[in-house]
């Protein structure tokens, strides 16, 4: 049974992966941390406890006392938070992988980081974008994701750690607040949609960007450290993807269950920015192919979904 550690639990992706991590191997197995205190949701009923993931000795310590042998490295500063402070971007999403990278070598740990779509700039194909192509991010959170990317490679090349992970497109969930990425408006406007009737989008209407909806993400996160690594050509950053999302579309599929909801648009020239350097959709097919991914929610499923619990809530 293997022995987890969490950084970053009580954020978007955490807060999910971290329930289905504990319920698949034993909550005693799953250490969940982050910065900052979390609700009971988080802290119980598993193990919990504060850890700054920048300081590699804390790291190293935690991983000791739990005796983990993987870590699923969930800290980081999101696309439009990073572009108000890039030097604080760059620190905590590049000195919390090196000090986890650092760990798993002493201690022989399998590593788990998410990369994004983010990595992919202009100039990269932006139709079926490719598993290998150019990537010259704009945005210091891409900067950082194409750094971790090969410093992933570097580490299990020159050190022989495990280190494994997928290139997330935008993840649509309920419960976490969005965590300043340029693809929240995919998630507030459901909850707007249920709370107001109304939305006011900061991207235009035809801003198209691939998506996942979250069970999705905790799926390919547990999927790839689960999988076989021998029909690997790829290792830390698979290209992953469920749907192809614009505003304006998105609100039309609303309407089927909510026929009054509106929407209009107050563009954010930052963000709007952001989202035309990235991808209209991306080429999973190295992921389906040597590991076996395939999304369980489209488009019409993740709206039924979102807008269900929100009611619900």
């Amino acid at each position: 049974m293997k022995r987890i550690l969490v950084t970053g639990a009580g954020g978007q992706i955490g807060s999910w992966l971290l329930p289905a991590l504990r319920q698949h191997y034993g909550d005693s197995n799953v250490l969940a941390t982050d910065i900052r205190h979390l609700g009971s949701e988080i802290t119980e009923p598993g193990p919990f406890q504060l850890l700054d993931a920048t300081d590699a000795k804390a790291v190293g310590r935690a991983v000791m006392r739990h005796d983990a042998d993987t870590v699923y490295h969930l800290a980081a500063i999101l696309s439009a938070v990073g572009e108000s402070d890039p030097r604080l971007a760059w620190h905590v999403n590049m000195a919390s992988l090196e000090s986890v990278l650092d760990v798993a070598r002493e201690q022989r740990c399998a590593v788990f980081t998410p990369s994004s779509i983010g990595v992919f700039g202009p100039d990269t194909p932006k139709d079926r974008t490719p598993q290998d192509t150019l990537m010259r991010p704009s945005t210091i959170y891409g900067v950082t994701k194409v750094a971790g990317e090969l410093l992933c490679d570097y580490y299990h090349q020159r050190f022989g750690v495990d280190t494994r992970g997928v290139r997330y497109p935008g993840l649509i969930s309920y419960g976490a607040p969005p965590g300043g990425g340029t693809t929240d408006w995919a998630v507030d406007i459901f909850h707007q949609a249920v709370a107001r009737g109304h939305y006011t989008c900061f991207l235009a209407p035809d801003s198209q960007l691939d998506m996942m909806y979250m069970p999705d993400a905790v799926s390919a996160a547990m999927g790839i450290m689960e999988a076989d690594s021998t029909n690997f050509v790829h290792r830390n950053a698979f290209n992953v993807t469920a749907m192809q999302l614009a505003p304006e579309a998105l609100a039309a599929e609303i309407r089927k269950h909510l026929p009054e909801f509106t929407i209009d648009y107050d563009i954010d020239p930052v963000r709007q920015s952001i989202a035309e350097s990235w991808p209209d959709r991306v080429d999973d097919s190295a992921a389906r192919e040597q590991w076996g991914w395939e999304p369980a929610f489209d488009v019409a499923t993740t709206t039924r979904a979102m807008l269900e619990q929100l009611r619900e809530e």
